[in-house]
């Protein structure tokens, strides 16, 4: 439960997709963030831009402010980061070929099912309270109505009133 957790800490949303960062992964399988990023550029065509890509400088502003992620100066990362997708990361047990890659795979595939599962629930439920809201907004009109006629029934009718002076009678 704990490593869910851990893995759910780390997915982020960038340019609409979620997306894992390179140094995460590398921690998470066990390597140096060095060592699987050349495992990819030894495997080019097994990642096309939809399975990963490098961020840009104000990504990196963005999520350094958010997160922990170390300078570009002093001893911090020369190169701007890579994220990988879902999918990106599914690509990365086969390039990276050990038992620990596969079970971490594992695990993150499960993670990201669980998150497709949540947005679905969530978009369900947003769709439902949508239409709970227009059918009391409707409600609320009608109600309303009916306190506005109650209203004017309370209101004592007017009496004619009486004309002040001398009045003649028609006989």
């Amino acid at each position: 439960m704990m490593v869910v957790e851990m893995i759910e800490n780390k997915i982020y949303l960038l340019r609409g997709h979620k997306v894992m960062l390179d140094r995460d992964l590398a921690e998470l399988y066990g390597v140096e963030t060095r060592a699987l990023i050349q495992a990819v550029k030894r495997n080019p065509a097994r990642f096309p831009s939809d399975f990963m890509f490098q961020l840009t400088n104000q990504e990196v502003i963005g999520l350094r402010s958010q997160f922990v992620i170390s300078k570009m100066a002093r001893g911090g990362r020369r190169y701007m980061p890579y994220v990988f997708t879902e999918q990106g990361v599914a690509m990365l047990s086969s390039v990276l070929n050990s038992e620990r890659a596969v079970q971490v795979n594992i695990a993150i595939m499960r993670v990201f099912v669980k998150l497709r599962e949540l947005i679905s629930t969530n978009k369900e439920l947003a769709h439902k309270l949508g239409l709970l809201e227009r059918k009391i907004e409707r409600h609320d009109e009608e109600i309303k109505a009916i306190f506005s006629a109650i209203r004017q029934l309370m209101t004592p009718p007017e009496k004619p009133k009486r004309k002040i002076g001398f009045q003649r009678r028609d006989d």
